[in-house]
């Protein structure tokens, strides 16, 4: 019987590593250690809205926050989020990471969670928080770290491709991640095609006022490869 696609991001998440040999001051934080709590998050949601064979596209960010996804296990996605629009139990500490109410505002124009989750799935360059003397850190923020990191940046984005995930198209959040990814691409040619958008966290701490806006671009850009 053919895997879902909820067992296999699932899969994925119980092999990541661990990453002791980083520049002194960064931490890597895993969530996804077998039989966790943060793992259990990651399964009902995953269980949720994955639970088939379907391809989806890829919307890939940098790597998870140690508020939204290093807490629920689901990227771009913070405990209010969780339980609210996700509609799942949640009974940890709760946290708020501001990068997930754009998300979720931009998910509920699309059409909602069930319906956005049937053909997106959202993931990271690198799928294990950062952390530079316990605040987020990303993982070009040093030539150091982003070279040490590339292989397993690599290893990862076949990954994710091999859940299932269209290599036509691909969607990237940040301005340094698409040129990251850019080169990666002409080295290893993962997708055909890569469209740029705006981080989140860069919308909501720099152009809040322009949310709308930003929004509606996230929805052409989607909607410019026939989704809906």
């Amino acid at each position: 019987m053919k895997a879902t696609f909820a067992e296999k991001v699932l899969a994925f998440y119980k092999q990541l590593g661990v990453f002791q040999w980083l520049p002194e001051g960064i931490e890597v934080l895993n969530p996804y250690k077998d039989g966790s709590a943060t793992y259990e998050l990651a399964a009902r949601f995953y269980e949720k809205f994955y639970a088939d064979t379907a391809s989806r596209y890829l919307i890939i960010g940098i790597n998870p926050g140690r508020f939204g996804g290093a807490v629920t296990g689901v990227p771009f996605t913070d405990p209010k989020r969780y339980i609210e629009q996700c509609g799942l139990e949640y009974n940890g500490v709760m946290t708020h990471e501001p990068s997930s109410v754009f998300v979720y505002e931009m998910i509920d124009a699309f059409a909602g969670p069930a319906v956005f989750y049937k053909q997106f799935y959202i993931n990271s360059m690198f799928p294990l928080a950062l952390t530079y003397k316990g605040k987020n850190y990303n993982y070009y923020d040093s030539a150091e770290l982003s070279k040490l990191l590339r292989p397993a940046i690599i290893e990862n984005l076949k990954q994710q491709i091999s859940l299932g995930t269209a290599q036509d198209i691909c969607f990237c959040l940040g301005k340094k991640n698409y040129e990251f990814l850019q080169k990666l691409n002409q080295e290893h040619q993962f997708f055909k095609q890569i469209i740029p958008l705006e981080h989140p966290r860069y919308i909501v701490q720099y152009r809040s006022k322009d949310k709308a806006a930003f929004i509606e671009k996230y929805l052409r850009a989607f909607q410019s490869v026939g989704v809906k």
